[in-house]
């Protein structure tokens, strides 16, 4: 029979296993399903066209109606009317600079910087329509304001720079002086028909920025 002591000498001897604890894995970020996807696009895209015609104001039962989706899926993506209306304010600058690789790559320089300023008047339209809603969220819309003028001044410069480039546009340009008369042209108009004078103003201005001969 095993003594005492051959029993704790068998001990100390003993290899001691500890076992580790079994590590957590990293909760796997999975990309929105793509019709979760395509409701949230189409809710944006119904809220555009029903603020235009019915103001910020207009019935979100309405949106979600026409949008073919239910209020809870609306609701699901866009928890708040401040909510929707943020979003669609995002989403109005992320398709203005992403339009800017896209005519670059499909336009000669002149016609691609023509296409994008009449994707802006466009921008400008719809930012008059929910910037009364924009400007009384808390912390004010200053925030958002700051970071399209980052996106859309990255593009107006990219486009006028490849314009500059090929010898079609003028090199002593501005490249802010093509977006400050559509603007100008939207804050003074006292008619809803001032984006058609800005889209005339973007055929002069884009004649007016050749070079002289």
């Amino acid at each position: 029979m095993e003594t005492v002591s051959e029993y704790l000498d068998n001990r100390r001897l003993s290899p001691v296993i500890l076992k580790m604890p079994p590590k957590r894995s990293q909760p796997i970020q999975r990309k929105p399903r793509t019709d979760a996807q395509r409701n949230r696009e189409r809710i944006l895209e119904v809220a555009k066209s029903t603020f235009a015609r019915s103001g910020a104001d207009a019935s979100l039962d309405d949106v979600a109606r026409q949008a073919g989706v239910g209020p809870g899926t609306l609701y699901r993506h866009f928890p708040t009317r401040e909510a929707l209306i943020a979003a669609l304010y995002r989403a109005e600058v992320e398709k203005l600079a992403a339009a800017q690789e896209k005519l670059a790559r499909e336009m000669p320089p002149m016609q691609a910087l023509r296409a994008w300023m009449l994707l802006f008047v466009d921008y400008i339209a719809a930012k008059q329509i929910i910037a009364p809603a924009l400007n009384t969220m808390v912390g004010g819309p200053s925030k958002r304001y700051e970071a399209s003028r980052a996106h859309i001044a990255g593009a107006i410069n990219a486009l006028v720079k490849r314009a500059i480039e090929s010898g079609e546009i003028r090199s002593d340009l501005d490249p802010f002086d093509l977006l400050r008369a559509p603007i100008g042209v939207s804050n003074v108009a006292s008619g809803p028909d001032w984006p058609q004078s800005a889209r005339r103003l973007v055929d002069i201005l884009i004649l007016g920025s050749r070079p002289i001969r």
